[in-house]
């Protein structure tokens, strides 16, 4: 049975925690004379009364946290933040925007996926165009990643957290022997990758707070931006090759970067077969983007098809979302392809959302084991990855993850044509929030202001579901998980 008075001691001391993020951007707005500083200080302190509220009661409650209470609180965690979370964007009158929108934009910072309902980025306040980047920075590894780093301070165990929060199949891989450790050393790649990408947009042109607000949604594989035009604002080449690098970047195993890191040197990335799976399929994506651009004559020349070609596979294959262009509007099959190619989206521990690479590699070897059984019926054919053979038990937990995705994106599809959207917006919307992607086609390339509350509420379940991978959130509902 679940722990309730362990669980919501625990959920008191995460939301007590995320109160702290409403401080950073009220100090943007103290630091720019804006209005929005107050909203933001109401909002911690809300949020700060709310953790205290569900904590204090509990306080002297111990107790281990078992599998069970871990996906609990996981998924209560996120519900609770996409709420309090949009606290600061339904209050603040720069915005003149409902709850429902409020939910979908702080749902959809803290998924990474990058889906917008605010028009006029240009104008706002930059507390909250801070506010905006900062909750993709803190989703993109995983607030419940940092807290279990920090929660083992207060006496309790983080494991059950971590296996609930981390993407991909592989789950009980760690860094190192302990589990806080092992969170600690995620987040300080994490961290150096986001002061790197600074540096990177500053020297090549971005103004600091440009450069600071898009570091946090590209290591995050977020795609929020602080203008309309995404990217496409610089008009700059240099700028988007230096996304180009970290979106890639962003969507590889940070397992890898420690890794590499640790001993100084590239030989992790060559070893594994996941990273150049995930590189083939991106370069593969971006030829045929260039190409199609140019036959189709939608460029007027190799490079300008070269730099929007390569930006826009690698952006939204790593599911991204950023944009140089109106891509959801260039002619043939090319949009449809780019947000398929979101489906496999980044590698396993990334911050890329998608299925994951590993398991589209490892349905790839399934079918291949398969037709070698035709032709020889007898044989033990073992899949391996990196040399290393996967046990049944993964490759059947992906047919299973595969089969819900499935379903569960079909199911959506046709709740949103129910609702009065058409088929290429009910498509692309359940792809792009599913996927944790953003942008989608017809009716919501530009954003999702035009839509229904309702379709609205349904996208806000696909985002979690995108993010949670599906079977944290499923595991809920299935009666056998509330059994003794």
């Amino acid at each position: 049975m679940i722990q309730l008075a362990t669980t919501l001691r625990l959920l008191g001391i995460l939301v007590t925690l995320f109160s702290l993020t409403m401080l950073p951007p009220a100090l943007i707005g103290w630091i720019y004379g804006e209005a929005s500083l107050w909203v933001f200080l109401h909002a911690f302190f809300i949020l700060l009364a709310a953790g205290l509220l569900i904590w204090v009661p509990f306080f002297w409650s111990r107790g281990d946290l078992h599998v069970r209470d871990g996906f609990v609180v996981v998924v209560m965690f996120w519900l609770v933040l996409g709420i309090f979370g949009a606290l600061p964007l339904h209050l603040d009158p720069a915005l003149h925007i409902s709850l429902t929108d409020a939910v979908f934009e702080s749902m959809s910072g803290l998924t990474t996926t990058g889906a917008t309902v605010i028009v006029g980025l240009d104008d706002l306040p930059r507390a909250l165009l801070w506010y905006r980047q900062q909750l993709q920075w803190l989703g993109g590894m995983g607030i419940i990643v940092l807290a279990v780093a920090i929660l083992p301070l207060l006496g309790i165990g983080g494991m059950q957290l971590f296996r609930a929060e981390m993407p991909g199949p592989l789950k009980d891989n760690k860094l190192t022997p302990r589990i806080a450790e092992t969170a600690r050393n995620l987040w300080f790649i994490y961290l150096g990758l986001t002061v790197a990408r600074a540096l990177a947009y500053w020297a090549a042109g971005m103004e600091a707070f440009d450069a600071v607000t898009h570091s946090f949604s590209t290591v995050a594989i977020g795609g929020f931006s602080t203008y309309d035009a995404s990217i496409g604002h610089f008009d700059s080449a240099l700028i988007e090759s230096v996304a180009v690098v970290f979106m890639l970047l962003g969507g590889m195993n940070f397992a890898l970067h420690f890794l590499a890191v640790r001993r100084q040197g590239l030989a992790p990335y060559a070893r594994d077969e996941e990273v150049r799976f995930y590189l083939l399929l991106l370069a593969a994506g971006a030829a045929i983007a260039v190409g199609y651009l140019l036959y189709a004559g939608v460029v007027a020349d190799a490079p300008e098809a070269l730099r929007q070609g390569i930006f826009h596979a690698v952006s939204i294959g790593t599911t991204t979302g950023y944009a140089t262009t109106e891509f959801h509007l260039w002619p043939g099959f090319l949009p449809v392809m780019l947000v398929f190619l979101s489906f496999v989206g980044g590698c396993t521990a990334s911050t890329g959302g998608g299925m994951k690479v590993i398991r589209v590699l490892l349905l790839a070897k399934q079918g291949l084991r398969e037709i070698q059984r035709l032709i020889h019926p007898h044989a033990h054919i073992a899949v391996k990855v990196n040399e290393r053979v996967m046990p049944d038990r993964v490759v059947e937990a992906v047919w299973g993850f595969m089969a819900a995705y499935i379903l569960v994106f079909a199911l959506m599809t046709l709740v949103l044509m129910a609702s009065g959207l058409d088929q290429v917006t009910s498509f692309s919307a359940v792809a792009a929030t599913l996927n944790n992607l953003g942008p989608g086609l017809g009716d919501v390339g530009a954003n999702y202001a035009g839509i229904s509350d309702f379709s609205k509420w349904v996208l806000v379940f696909s985002m979690l579901l995108g993010r949670l991978e599906i079977f944290t959130v499923l595991v809920l509902l299935s009666p056998a998980f509330w059994r003794r």
